[in-house]
């Protein structure tokens, strides 16, 4: 694995980007307990090497607002890392923002590639149905009232994607991957096993909230064996036969995959004159 070879000395290590989706958080702590968004991902790339930013942007804001944001948190790490470009990798609603970002905010030369993992990029049947009965007993008007940002939930909904996929073009200047992940209905957690019901029912084989099928853009790396919140690390699902475990080395190994397909994970370091 290229990611584990020794570093020269004339090369780092890309800094990557961990960008959380819908309700996300990059730490959260409970009393003695501390919770990670990306749980023991982002520590396993920070010690083979490479810099690791965690995103934080409004949890349940719209697209275009969550990419402002990202694209804010970015350029500010990448000036205080002094580097050029990142890796971006985004979770579920994460890599929307990610292709908004890249494709109408002028981050096309700041992002090498991008990797969305289980992101609906053609909507989750789940948010058509959450949109339409939220809407119907009057829940998302008495939020919007209390100046409650929630454009998310009409932004995920098949409809609206359909809509982003016409308008959002994929830059020819980045590379574009994306994981999609799979269940079925006696491995979800319980809370998920209406949505999942309700995703299956629409748009066939899904993790709990996205199918298989809206999470394929770009170069397709394969469908893991785990649940939406699996993919993050989050286990809330006994294993007990045929046992994913452990998420992180199905990151190392997508990363292994584009590193092959050509996308650079080192980046040359230019000599330093010394004066005579």
């Amino acid at each position: 694995m290229l990611l584990l070879s020794e570093r020269s000395s004339s090369s780092r290590l890309t800094p990557i980007v961990l960008h959380h989706g819908i309700l996300g958080f990059p730490n959260l702590k409970v009393g003695p307990v501390r919770l990670k968004y990306y749980r023991r991902i982002d520590r396993v790339l920070s010690k083979l090497g490479h810099p690791v930013i965690v995103t934080r942007v409004h949890p349940t804001a719209g697209i275009e607002k969550r990419a402002r944001q990202l694209k804010q948190f970015i350029l500010r790490h990448l000036d205080i890392l002094g580097r050029q470009r990142v890796l971006l990798i985004a979770h579920s609603m994460g890599g929307l923002d990610a292709r908004y970002m890249i494709s109408r905010l002028g981050m096309e030369d700041r992002v090498s590639a991008l990797l969305t993992v289980t992101t609906p990029h053609r909507g989750s049947a789940f948010a058509d149905w959450a949109a339409h009965h939220l809407d119907r007993l009057g829940a998302l008007q008495l939020l919007r009232s209390l100046k409650l940002d929630v454009a998310a939930v009409d932004d995920l909904t098949t409809e609206r994607c359909e809509a982003f996929n016409r308008e959002i073009l994929d830059s020819p200047k980045v590379r574009y991957f994306s994981v999609s992940a799979s269940r079925p209905w006696r491995r979800v957690p319980a809370f998920a096993l209406p949505s999942h019901k309700i995703v299956f029912k629409a748009q066939g084989e899904n993790d709990g909230l996205v199918a298989v099928k809206s999470a394929i853009w770009g170069t397709h790396l394969g469908t893991w064996p785990a649940d939406h919140w699996h993919t993050i690390n989050h286990r809330l699902v006994l294993e007990l036969k045929d046992k994913t475990g452990d998420i992180t080395p199905y990151y190392l190994d997508a990363l292994e995959k584009m590193e092959q397909m050509g996308v650079p994970l080192r980046e040359e370091i230019s000599p330093v004159a010394i004066p005579a």
